[in-house]
């Protein structure tokens, strides 16, 4: 039988999250099919990313579109009395309640899944923060260029002479973001055995620390130490690195012997497969800068287009501007551009989430205005009638 839904279909999250890698991580949700409902605090105007220029306006941005599309926007005062009723009936009828709030926050805004329990069970409670909820820094604020800088990736960024480096992404924001709905969906299928929740928390330092792996192993097992290495270099294996072409640059990573050997004949440089200094990975390395001299020279005789031409074989790809990988013929293929309509934006293009099956993406909806599903929420689930929604907002619960 054909399946005719998106995998996380008929699941529904509550959550409470701003700007980047929390409404990240319950996007990615939305589009394997999660049912997201979005609280935003009426007293600050919801969702900072609201307001981030450029095209920011009426309380909508570009920015804010492409992190939050499929959610629906829920407008909720959780400092007030019935407020909190409200979100304690909605805790209720959900499967999870997500936040990315610092990590000293969820406790004290009850959020935890021992301050939840007692309203639903199975409840799973999911806290993505900068430092996570212990620690010397767990009531500190945690951006990604902060814990890019105290993960140690910036100052492995960057040329030798150059300053430490942010990646041009906020990649551990989206990592993060990724960690935080893998951790969440996890305990999701215990409680579904079990009719049993958990707290799951998720740190932006934690997340940067794991992906040092190799690097790390290395430092904590030799005496190995980083060095920023020319040209985007890989820390050990040689060839593999970007190199300056007659119009251009074009990176190459030969993580075989038979790569380096295809490289080799594609540039004209045949004789260098035998030659004692370069026969190995290790060879290579030893006597790297008399190597990559000789491969500088050659790369620099043409064009990438050119080069890329003669590469079959060989793991090697132009270094693209942000323009020339959106318009890639493989990213066209892939699909991994989307489209949502927008009242005042019209037609949104957007990057699409990295998921490849059925319903995925099939319905794409823009991220909602401020407070949209409001009244829609409170009816469908709650059962809500005008009078007590319109008695709710005069109470300022609602805003």
């Amino acid at each position: 039988m054909t399946q005719q839904h998106a995998p996380l279909h008929g699941l529904r999250i509550l959550t409470i999250s701003q700007f980047g890698a929390g409404p990240f991580a319950t996007m990615t949700l939305a589009d394997l099919g999660a049912d997201i409902i979005k609280i935003e605090d009426p007293t600050s105007g919801g969702d900072v990313a609201r307001y981030v220029p450029p095209g920011a306006e009426d309380a909508d941005s570009l920015y804010f579109q492409s992190f939050n599309r499929g959610k629906r926007s829920v407008l909720l005062d959780l400092r007030k009395p019935q407020g909190r009723k409200v979100f304690e009936q909605l805790v209720a009828e959900c499967h999870a309640v997500f936040n990315n709030l610092r990590g000293d926050l969820p406790e004290r805004l009850q959020l935890t899944y021992d301050q939840l329990k007692h309203l639903n069970p199975a409840i799973v409670t999911c806290s993505l923060s900068g430092f996570g909820r212990t620690g010397p820094r767990a009531k500190e604020p945690g951006y990604d260029a902060l814990v890019q800088a105290y993960a140690g990736y910036m100052n492995l960024t960057g040329g030798p002479d150059e300053p430490p480096t942010r990646s041009g992404v906020s990649l551990i924001d989206f990592a993060g973001g990724f960690a935080g709905a893998l951790g969440l969906v996890a305990a999701l299928l215990e409680a579904q055995r079990t009719g049993v929740g958990r707290d799951v928390d998720v740190a932006l330092l934690d997340t940067g620390i794991s992906m040092l792996t190799y690097l790390a192993a290395w430092k904590l097992n030799s005496d190995w130490t980083p060095e920023r290495v020319a040209n985007s270099a890989h820390q050990t294996i040689v060839p593999a690195q970007n190199f300056r072409t007659a119009d251009g640059w074009i990176s190459v990573f030969c993580a075989k012997e038979i790569f380096w050997q295809r490289l080799a004949d594609a540039l004209d440089l045949g004789h260098l497969k035998d030659d004692a200094r370069f026969k190995t990975f290790a060879d290579r390395y030893q006597n790297r800068s008399t190597l990559l001299s000789l491969l500088e020279e050659a790369f620099a005789s043409r064009t990438t287009d050119d080069w890329m031409s003669r590469f079959e074989g060989v793991p090697a790809a132009p270094v693209n501007s942000l323009e020339e990988a959106l318009e890639d013929k493989q990213v066209a293929a892939r699909k991994m551009i989307i489209e949502t309509e927008h009242d005042r934006f019209g037609t949104v293009r957007q990057t699409a989430s990295p998921f490849s099956t059925v319903g995925v993406h099939d319905e794409v909806k823009r991220a909602p205005r401020l407070g949209e599903h409001t009244d829609e929420v409170l009816q469908e689930l709650l059962g809500l009638s005008e009078e007590e929604i319109a008695s709710l907002r005069e109470d300022g619960a609602l805003g």
